[in-house]
């Protein structure tokens, strides 16, 4: 049984999964929470910096933005909701 979460940025009916050898964050918490984030080629400084992810389910409504960060604990293949910026 495949990995059947949606990566983020892919559109809801092409149900993409994750595709093997490419590396990938889990969202934690807020809008995006259980999407994962392609990261596959990303510089290891802007992995641990998060991400600021346009979101039209946030607080700012469409064309606002998610942040994410790395997890507290560490856990280099999630990052956890710090909250909703426009």
């Amino acid at each position: 049984m495949g990995d059947h979460r949606r990566v983020y940025g892919s559109e809801p009916d092409e149900g993409q999964g994750p595709d093997p050898g490419r590396a990938y964050v889990e969202l934690v918490g807020g809008p995006l929470d259980g999407m994962l984030v392609y990261i596959t080629g990303w510089a290891a400084a802007d992995i641990a910096d998060g991400a600021a992810l346009i979101t039209e389910a946030g607080a700012f409504d469409p064309g606002g933005r998610a942040l994410y960060e790395p997890l507290a604990d560490g856990a280099p293949t999630r990052w956890e909701w710090a909250g909703d910026t426009s």
